[in-house]
């Protein structure tokens, strides 16, 4: 087979740079809901998101672009050892930032991440090293299942320990792909799947914020004004926008109405501005975004590079559903941002570093 070396996949790039100008116009109109009530919030969102995100974050998809990717199965452990031990900073003392009865965020001084960002990447990393070196004994229980259970039990205790159940649900998506392309049996996949789901009941039970979520997804009205008023405005935004939208900057839901206009409800003020059509055209983006990454994943020379950049897909790809099928009522709401366009500097930073990774498995690819 022949390789083609030193020329990245222009298409994905392309595609990459277009979420991120979609993203911070969408941004920008979202954000006035938050200029409205507190300039000084605003002069803070608005510089995270567009020096941190946008500006650290190119520069660095660039950068990694051009760096070799087998470096980061060399590394993988201590990579993944790493944000480990960044994640569980939010619960020290001094360091770890407490909001809304959740520890996820840690503060530097210079500067405040949710380091579960790191450990989702971390966790993508070490699972496609430990598969490309155990092969043929991934169909295995000792050496396939077990220590894959181990890897998600950790992950697991962490995040949930937060609590932080909506980006676990993303590392476990992720996990699962990879472990099933990776030469997993299926019946180990539905034997994680009903340990997750007993796991889940288990943690809805102990928590009665779960619990009411899924009150409030099958019956959006039972919790008007307390769970269900986030998905009840977000209808009236989506609504309201009809087929081709209000105009850019003309929500009206954003100014007190929707909660987190520019954090997981900003789908719902981009279809309110843009309508059907600026809505669908979003998805369309990612989807797009998905079937690039998911060709080069196919075309990589090796398993470590396929399975990397399959995660890392699965990981902003189920984001992505999780955020809109929430929002249209579809999914249970959970919290979790929309990627390339939510707030969030360090999530962003991280976003485009990770499809910095992909370019550069792509310049390695296979001719087809």
């Amino acid at each position: 087979m022949k390789y083609r070396e030193g020329k990245i996949d222009k298409v994905f790039l392309g595609v990459t740079a277009l979420l991120v100008v979609v993203g911070f116009f969408i941004f920008s109109s979202a954000s006035l809901g938050v200029l409205a009530e507190n300039e000084a919030k605003f002069s803070s969102v608005a510089f995270n998101q567009t020096f941190f995100g946008i500006f650290l974050g190119s520069i660095a998809c660039l950068l990694f672009s051009k760096i070799d990717y087998h470096l980061w199965k060399k590394y993988a452990y201590l990579i993944f050892f790493i944000s480990i031990i960044l994640t569980l900073l939010v619960f020290a003392p001094g360091i770890g930032i407490s909001h809304g009865g959740a520890n996820r965020w840690i503060d530097l001084k210079f500067i405040s991440f949710q380091p579960s960002e790191l450990l989702k990447i971390g966790f993508v990393i070490y699972l496609a090293a430990w598969i490309s070196k155990a092969k043929d004994k991934i169909k295995t229980s000792n050496h396939g299942l077990l220590p894959f259970l181990i890897m998600l039990g950790l992950v697991g205790a962490i995040l949930l320990s937060q609590p932080d159940t909506d980006t676990y649900a993303v590392v476990l998506f992720a996990g699962l792909a990879m472990f099933l392309v990776g030469g997993g049996k299926w019946s180990h996949i539905f034997g994680v799947i009903a340990i997750t789901l007993i796991g889940l009941g288990a943690v809805a039970y102990a928590r009665p914020y779960v619990k009411e979520r899924l009150v409030t997804f099958l019956d959006p009205s039972s919790n008007y004004l307390t769970s269900g008023y986030q998905i009840q405005q977000s209808l009236i935004a989506i609504g309201s926008g009809q087929i081709t939208g209000k105009g850019f900057g003309k929500s009206i839901q954003k100014f007190s109405y929707l909660p987190e206009p520019i954090g997981d409800s900003i789908f719902a003020v981009a279809a309110e501005e843009f309508g059907f059509i600026g809505a669908s055209f979003i998805i369309v983006i990612f989807v797009f975004f998905a079937f690039k990454g998911l060709r080069i994943a196919a075309r990589a020379p090796d398993i470590f590079g396929g399975l990397l950049s399959l995660g890392i897909v699965i990981l902003i790809m189920s984001q992505m559903f999780i955020n809109v099928g929430g929002m249209l009522g579809l999914l249970p709401l959970t919290g979790i941002p929309l990627p390339f366009i939510s707030h969030g500097g360090t999530a962003l930073f991280i976003t485009l570093v990770e499809a910095g990774i992909i370019l550069n498995i792509s310049k390695h690819s296979k001719k087809i």
